[in-house]
């Protein structure tokens, strides 16, 4: 008897009218009577709104939470009179998407959102990755590092045998026969492909040229071009390939005391290793612009040059030409001439061009190097190569 009583409807919710108030038709309803038959099934049909109708009690239950909108629509779908249906429950409106937390944004996506990622990744790891950013975007440019690479490990700078075994490849013996004897000195590989740095002194005059590697290959060569000015020589070896340039660095960055390196061929002996300090720098020294001016000539060990007013090892004669020299206590001998000084990371900062000795001053007892040596700096030698390469200032 109660579940039909249930159906039919007749039973009204006391408290429903005063929470129905914002909605449309809610006094009506509300305010519609009772059917007098308890056990009527039939809906019951709202009369007109009876102004003079007393209002529903003016109270609520004291632990009556304060129902929000929505759950008073939920209540009258669900009791709503008509639909035979009173115990059914109505579908829920849809939930309105949570709004997104202030600061939180929206996860980008697709090919930009992966770009930005592999940059996140490439500012972490450095420039291996700028390369797989260039595979990605298919762009041609590569990001290059602006930190300058020593030639030796940063662990092993300054360690001579590092230096000497990293660069001593890269130095090579030059033999020039002459019309009144031979020459012997050195140069520095600049090329792969055999390009050769050396002092005019070494190859002016030759009629022939050749020169030693320090795995013991041999080539001829020819001289591309001549600058007796700088005394400055380029060669070109015949069939090269595969060689190890050296790398030319910067004498602008040299600075007094700084540890050097010198390697080449002193009296024959190829790849000989020697070490000091840069003692001085922007020395005036003056060589000969002429012919028969060898680093050996005919085993004499003349190597003449002028410093400070003084002209050592011989006569330079009446046709000189004077240049800045860094000036180095590292151990220089004939045949030297045209080799390499090298900086702590194993760089080329000079080619080495004149020493003293006292050979030709003084008994053989007191021959040898004693601490003054000079080299052209690279930076000079960088600046001449494109006139070298096009034949000298000689030609």
């Amino acid at each position: 008897m109660t579940e039909s009583f249930r159906r039919s409807g007749e039973y009204e919710n006391p408290y429903q009218a005063p929470y129905q108030a914002p909605y449309e038709d809610a006094r009506q309803y509300a305010s519609t009577p009772a059917s007098s038959s308890p056990a009527s099934a039939s809906p019951v049909t709202p009369s007109p709104v009876d102004p003079e109708w007393p209002p529903p009690p003016a109270y609520r239950p004291a632990a009556q939470a304060p129902v929000e909108p929505t759950a008073v629509w939920q209540t009258r779908t669900a009791g709503g009179a008509g639909d035979g249906h009173g115990g059914g429950t109505a579908p829920l409106p849809p939930v309105a998407a949570e709004p997104t937390p202030p600061g939180r944004k929206k996860r980008a996506r697709g090919p930009f959102a992966l770009l930005a990622a592999v940059a996140v990744v490439a500012a972490a790891i450095g420039g291996g990755t700028a390369y797989g950013i260039q595979e990605l975007t298919g762009k041609d440019t590569v990001v290059s590092s602006s930190t300058t690479t020593s030639v030796v490990p940063s662990s092993k700078t300054g360690d001579v045998a590092t230096i000497a075994a990293t660069v001593s490849p890269s130095v090579v013996e030059v033999g020039a026969t002459l019309s009144n004897g031979t020459s012997t000195g050195s140069g520095v590989v600049i090329t792969a492909d055999g390009e050769i740095v050396t002092n005019n002194h070494v190859v002016s005059g030759a009629n022939s040229i050749k020169v030693t590697t320090s795995d013991g290959r041999s080539y001829t060569a020819k001289v591309v071009g001549t600058d007796s000015k700088k005394d400055l020589a380029l060669l070109k070896l015949a069939n090269a390939s595969g060689l190890k340039p050296a790398t030319l660095g910067n004498s602008d960055g040299v600075k007094v005391g700084d540890t050097v390196v010198a390697i080449g061929s002193p009296e024959g002996l190829t790849g000989t290793v020697t070490s000091g300090i840069v003692s001085a720098l922007n020395r005036d020294v003056t060589v000969s612009t002429g012919e028969n001016q060898g680093g050996q000539q005919g085993g004499g060990g003349n190597w003449p040059f002028q410093f400070g007013g003084q002209q050592f090892n011989g006569d330079t004669g009446s046709s000189t030409t004077t240049y800045k020299a860094l000036q180095t206590d590292a151990s220089l001998n004939p045949g030297n001439s045209g080799g390499a000084l090298i900086d702590a990371g194993g760089d080329i900062i000079g080619i080495n061009s004149a020493m003293y000795s006292a050979a030709a001053d003084s008994s053989s007892s007191d021959a040898g190097s004693v601490g003054l040596g000079f080299a052209i700096p690279i930076n000079t030698v960088k600046a001449d190569l494109a006139t070298l390469r096009a034949g000298g200032s000689d030609s």
